[in-house]
């Protein structure tokens, strides 16, 4: 086994000194980045992000799962979130839709009644991410009749 084997077994002894600043300086990496909690200070406020609650009546093409995984994604790109995975469950007979957008920094969740037109969406996001951004996409993707928003500020410290 080489030096640089044992080493990153922690067996090693040679290059201890230069490999050990290296890894305290990752070490020290690491550990600033777990204390980043993106908590949002605004308006002389401290808390976890803005939620946006989201129903859509009179809402077009809710049943149409690519359409709504691309509208998602649309929110995503215009909040400036960092998407991990989505997951889309289609309902029978009616043709609704549940899902979910997990983000970084929070997630985007839809559920879709097509039968009454109708669409609730969540919209959590903490950091430098913008969720207001996402009432546009949504509006611009699914041509409701009416909006009607709601926002919270989650996580708020005294």
């Amino acid at each position: 086994m080489s030096s640089d084997a044992l080493f990153q077994l922690g067996m090693g002894a040679q290059r201890r000194e230069t490999s050990q600043t290296e890894a305290e300086t990752l070490d020290a990496t690491v550990a600033t980045a777990a204390r980043q909690d993106y908590f949002i200070e605004r308006d002389g406020a401290t808390f976890a992000g803005v939620h946006l609650i989201i129903d859509l009546y009179g809402a077009d093409r809710i049943d149409d799962q690519a359409h709504v995984e691309r509208a998602m994604r649309a929110c995503v790109e215009a909040a400036g979130a960092t998407l991990l995975h989505i997951h889309l469950h289609p309902f029978e007979p009616n043709g609704g839709l549940s899902g979910v957008a997990v983000l970084a920094e929070s997630h985007i969740s839809i559920h879709s009644w097509p039968e009454r037109d109708y669409a609730a969406l969540d919209v959590f996001m903490c950091g430098g991410a913008r969720p207001e951004r996402c009432v546009d996409v949504l509006e611009q993707a699914f041509r409701p009749d009416r909006v009607e928003v709601q926002t919270l500020r989650r996580g708020a410290l005294a």
